[in-house]
């Protein structure tokens, strides 16, 4: 049965292309097809796999086109940390044989949807990292939080992050927030910059319900730093678990607090001289 997978590159990078064309080559001679597809595009049916050349907003990018499918993304790192890659750039070819040889091992992530009561308009968003609201001005914004339908604090803050354990190493880390293990199932709530006494980050059920109101001022909901909507005052988002998960490609079961030490660097050898 022929194979098919699909590459999402970089379009500024020419490294990307250069990827790309050794990833094609390699899997023409292997009897698979392949396509390109771009950001936003949705895959074909029958597509076993995304292959992503780029860094992490690249495969954030790339999530746009499986999200609600079964196939898995594998990111090949051209950026800088390239947390949600699998490998880097010189491994290429072990990444094209893994492939091709059906080595690799598929892991899932959870994702949060959000349900946008923006005026009188009703949608729906997904973010596998975080959804950020956050104020669009110099003022900061108030934001009544709920969670479980029970109010739980009132932030006068530079805005207030939802996130995955995904993205408990992106945004919401910069921001103060924990690192939560991958296989750990939760929601993370960081305020950003609260005055408030009660302003540190929660972890809770990934079976609650968080609500955001927006009680004053200006702001922007931004999902995974790519797709914004707009906030009014008596705005609401009520984020919730999503029931699709977005699944990633894996070589090999590196234990993640080895992916931690590598990719932020970490000192883990004693700094004592002998």
């Amino acid at each position: 049965m022929s194979r098919t997978i699909a590459v999402l590159v970089h379009p500024a990078r020419p490294e990307a292309r250069d990827a790309a064309d050794t990833l094609q080559a390699h899997f023409s001679q292997k009897g698979a097809s392949t396509y390109e597809v771009a950001h936003g595009e949705p895959i074909t049916d029958g597509t076993e796999l995304l292959v992503v050349l780029g860094g992490d907003g690249t495969i954030l990018r790339a999530a746009e086109s499986v999200y609600g499918s079964a196939v898995p993304l594998l990111g090949i790192n051209l950026g800088h940390v390239g947390f949600l890659a699998e490998a880097d750039r010189e491994d290429i070819l072990v990444v094209a044989k893994a492939i091709t040889d059906r080595t690799y091992q598929v892991e899932e992530r959870m994702v949060l949807q959000a349900d946008l009561h923006l005026g009188a308009s009703r949608s729906q968003e997904f973010a596998l990292n975080e959804f950020a609201l956050e104020k669009s001005g110099s003022r900061m914004v108030e934001v009544l939080l709920t969670i479980d339908d029970r109010p739980v604090s009132r932030w006068l803050a530079d805005g207030v992050l939802c996130s995955t354990p995904t993205g408990s190493t992106a945004y919401a880390f910069s921001a103060g927030g924990p690192v939560i293990w991958p296989d750990v199932e939760a929601i993370q709530i960081v305020p950003l910059a609260a005055h408030a006494l009660f302003a540190r980050p929660l972890v809770i059920s990934p079976s609650s319900r968080v609500s955001l109101t927006l009680l004053s001022g200006r702001a922007n909901l931004v999902a995974d730093g790519l797709r914004q909507r707009e906030m009014a005052v008596g705005d609401r988002i009520l984020l919730t678990r999503s029931p699709r998960s977005l699944l990633f490609a894996r070589l090999t079961p590196t234990p993640f607090a080895d992916r931690l030490v590598a990719k932020f660097r970490l000192p883990v050898e004693g700094w004592r001289e002998s």
